[in-house]
């Protein structure tokens, strides 16, 4: 994070930032470092970079965007393996929906609980489903047809 390199806030105005690079340029310059503080150099192409990048409106949006897509992305569920829809055995018990077009469908899980798919989930493009006894997740392999 170059708001972090450069030890500036997020709002930070082009003053403040050319002022941080200054400091920055000045804490890492060889002549500058004590040899005590030797093991927190930062390489000076990087401080260069940061300066370049939130000095420029375009650049820094785009670092800003980078930053705001890496806390937003989250790593979602590891499915315990991967089944199609063909293993599942098809219900019309009416324990859940059921329409016209066939299912729900059911799987065993290994604790003794079962993976239930709608079409309803199928068609929104569902494809990790959790057991309904215990933490377990599959992702159900399938294709829609057209209509």
């Amino acid at each position: 994070d170059f708001y972090q390199l450069l030890s500036v806030p997020r709002d930070a105005s082009l003053a403040e930032i050319k002022s941080a690079y200054h400091r920055a340029l000045l804490k890492s310059h060889p002549d500058k470092r004590n040899a005590s503080n030797s093991d927190n150099h930062v390489d000076i192409a990087l401080i260069k970079e940061a300066y370049t990048t939130l000095s420029n409106d375009e650049d820094r949006a785009a670092h800003n965007a980078h930053l705001k897509q890496q806390i937003h992305t989250v790593a979602g569920p590891r499915p315990a393996q991967v089944i199609s829809l063909e293993e599942f055995d098809e219900e019309s018990s009416g324990i859940a929906e059921e329409d016209s077009e066939g299912g729900p469908w059911r799987y065993s899980c290994r604790c003794g609980g079962s993976y239930l798919i709608t079409t309803t989930s199928m068609e929104k493009g569902e494809h990790l489903i959790a057991c309904g006894s215990c933490s377990e997740i599959i992702w159900v392999g399938y294709e829609l047809q057209g209509s």
